[in-house]
């Protein structure tokens, strides 16, 4: 069920409108070398092998793992090319498929082939080229960054499947329910190889049934059973097990942190949604009352990101414990929901004309910057000014309050000196 032509290609369509860069040097049939980076399943191999038929028909194509291909291969390929190249004015097309699986020695070897232009080297990675490719490698491509398909794409690649008798179903005459249609596509959560895979499945439990050939939802829980249960990121059990180990770790428990996450990544659960939820909550739930729990769930996200699985479940599990032990403070997260509501409740209000940039004479006559007080001009850099626009200003708003926990003591006796200092009596919030 790959798509025969760029017309059958869905998806990444941000990529491929008109007047975009790859359509254009496909019309030009000037391909040149670059990067797919994207998850599993959303057509990156099989747009490199259409970019490469349709740009020039008479480029040669060369497909390569790096997972399964050695040096001594690719050498061979690359000499080939260099030949074809100098002896005949011949390009070739070299992919690339987990580019990022191949050390700074491989990817050196494919250096010196890419500048001279004997080679368009297309790769392929579901990994970030940024911490993967070798910066001389990598500032000779341009990287182009593919989507988790869109469910309505997957529902057209499903229903094509299904009717299609030459590459697809279409011999078997399925049908199928839309509850079984819509589970089908959600289960993939943006990956056609894996929607299609599912399809088949079912469509095999279908057969071995006799009788009716409509798939139902039955049909479809019963071939995904054990991928919907390990992968399914729509479940309800996917929703159930981070609540379960956010709320321990806000209630402070690192034991129940750790089972919780334990148990996510036994699932298979991508473990950099972990740590983008341990990010969030180490500003929702900690906040200021321990600042250094932000840079322990960063850290976190990028250690595993560096050193992958098994080895950097460790280090989540370190900040697992770390956000469970810290001091906690929703105190940001409040006072962020109330700019928030303030901001729809009163819209665009206008910068205060002091606080205003004055980069022109005709402005400066209009009163920006006028009354500025510049805080460095003062002792202990403590000023008293305003810099909320007026309408809030004059209700007294205060958005950020301190918790008084943690580092938030610090903040707020600061505030109270700064205050103090200043001349001026701090507002309290309203009740």
């Amino acid at each position: 069920m790959r798509p025969a032509n760029l017309k059958e290609y869905l998806g990444q369509d941000h990529l491929l409108a008109e007047g975009s860069l790859l359509v254009a040097a496909r019309k030009a049939g000037r391909l040149f070398s670059l990067i797919l980076w994207g998850p599993p399943g959303v057509g990156k191999t099989t747009l490199a092998r259409l970019l490469a038929q349709e740009t020039d028909p008479t480029l040669h194509f060369l497909s390569f793992s790096a997972v399964l291909s050695g040096i001594k291969e690719i050498k061979a390929a690359l000499d080939t090319a260099r030949e074809r190249w100098q002896f005949h004015r011949e390009r070739t097309v070299v992919f690339i498929d987990e580019i990022h699986r191949f050390n700074k020695a491989q990817q050196d070897a494919l250096l010196p082939h890419v500048e001279t232009g004997e080679i368009i080297l297309i790769g392929a990675t579901t990994e970030n080229p940024s911490f993967e490719v070798i910066s001389p490698l990598l500032s000779r491509l341009r990287v182009f960054i593919l989507q988790p398909l869109s469910e309505e794409a997957l529902r057209t690649i499903l229903l094509r499947a299904i009717a299609d008798q030459e590459r697809g179903l279409g011999r078997l005459f399925l049908n199928v329910s839309p509850e079984a249609l819509s589970h089908l596509v959600k289960a993939a959560d943006g990956d056609a190889r894996a929607a299609l895979n599912n399809l088949e499945a079912a469509a095999e439990i279908a057969a071995g049934r006799g009788g009716d050939p409509t798939l139902s939802l039955e049909d479809i829980q019963g071939a995904i059973q054990r991928k919907a249960l390990l992968y399914d990121k729509n479940g309800e059990e996917h929703y159930n097990l981070i609540s379960a180990f956010h709320k321990s770790m806000r209630g402070g428990d690192p034991d129940g942190a750790l089972y919780w996450l334990g148990r996510m990544l036994a699932g298979g659960e991508d473990p950099l949604y972990i740590a983008r939820r341990m990010v969030r909550f180490a500003s929702e739930d900690v906040g200021n009352a321990d600042p250094q729990a932000l840079e322990v769930a960063v850290a976190a996200m990028e250690a595993f990101r560096f050193i992958g699985r098994p080895e950097g479940e460790l280090a989540l599990a370190q900040a697992a414990v770390y956000l469970a032990c810290a001091e906690k403070s929703n105190a940001l997260y409040v006072g962020w929901g109330k700019v928030q509501e303030a901001i729809d409740e009163t819209g665009s209000l206008p910068v205060p004309l002091h606080l205003r940039n004055a980069p022109t004479a005709l402005m400066k006559g209009w009163g920006y910057g006028r009354g500025y007080k510049y805080a460095h001009d003062y002792k202990d850099a403590c000023i008293s000014q305003e810099y909320l626009p007026e309408p809030l200003a004059a209700r007294g708003d205060r958005f950020y309050v301190p918790s008084g926990r943690g580092g938030e003591r610090e903040i707020e006796a600061r505030r109270l000196r700064q205050a103090k200092k200043a001349g001026e009596v701090l507002k309290t919030p309203p009740a």
